[in-house]
């Protein structure tokens, strides 16, 4: 008899994914909410945290030293996407089209774990899941 173990009993490596946010306002609390959402979606989802990039700097630059380390990590082989709490982690919405250009243009897919919020507009993404909320965590628009 074969004692190996079956492959539901092996462990197995979900897609990776690296987490972006965009944290100007609040304190390590809201940060580390941020950070316990996103690691909350991706056991929800079956898919692995590799790491979060968060962008301070009230200024918003298209290539910001967090943005770039994301997309850096986004080429590694074994990169899967990007997570984002929302859209707005992104940045403003002149900045938001071509930090998702440059995500899509790495293959790498955008996950947007709230695409619904009270004051804004459904965006239409074909990676977010459904309408999942971070509890206690409400998005800062820019």
């Amino acid at each position: 008899m074969d004692d190996e173990l079956i492959t539901e009993r092996r462990s197995v490596a979900f897609p990776q994914v690296f987490g972006y946010l965009r944290h100007v306002t609040g304190g390590l609390a809201r940060h580390a909410a941020l950070v316990d959402c996103l690691a909350e979606y991706c056991r929800q989802h079956e898919l692995t945290l590799g790491g979060v990039f968060t962008d301070r700097d009230p200024a918003v630059a298209v290539h910001s030293p967090a943005f770039v380390g994301l997309l850096d990590a986004l080429e590694l082989p074994d990169s899967y996407g990007a997570l984002v709490p929302a859209l707005s982690h992104l940045g403003p919405q002149r900045v938001v089209a071509e930090r998702k250009r440059q995500i899509t243009a790495t293959s790498a897919r955008l996950i947007v774990v709230r695409t619904v919020g009270p004051a804004q507009a459904p965006v239409p993404s074909p990676d977010a899941g459904s309408d999942h909320q971070c509890k206690g965590v409400r998005d800062v628009r820019s």
